[in-house]
């Protein structure tokens, strides 16, 4: 009971450091023209699936890594971000199309978890 309680206070923490633009040393350009947004992370949170696909990492300076990726939407993005944050993506917000293509790049990604936790998903909800 006390270690969930201490993996929650974790997680939120987490999630209040990607929502505060203090707190981060990489910089992840999402998207093509015009659809295209910044998001800014602590590297050692996004290396944990970036590494598993080889992402091309580049240091501008001594601090602040950036690294671009073109070929996925921002919301798309957001959301498997998100979830490398706090273990969590509530689905609801999410139409069928959306959550197959957050699937395909969790399964791009190596996020086993989350991959099964939206095939699954999809399979009870959306077997249409």
């Amino acid at each position: 009971m006390v270690y969930n309680k201490l993996l929650s206070k974790l997680s939120q923490n987490l999630l209040e450091d990607l929502d505060d633009d203090k707190y981060y040393d990489i910089t992840i350009d999402v998207g093509n023209n015009p659809y295209t947004q910044i998001f800014c992370a602590r590297m050692v949170i996004f290396s944990i699936f970036a590494e598993k696909v080889c992402l091309p990492i580049k240091k501008n300076d001594e601090t602040l890594v950036h690294i671009k990726l073109p070929n996925i939407l921002p919301k798309i993005f957001q959301a498997i971000l998100r979830y490398s944050y706090d273990r969590i993506l509530s689905l609801d917000e999410y139409d069928t199309s959306d959550i197959i293509k957050i699937l395909i790049m969790a399964s791009e990604f190596s996020l086993q978890e989350l991959t099964n936790h939206l095939q699954t998903y999809l399979i009870e909800h959306e077997a249409n």
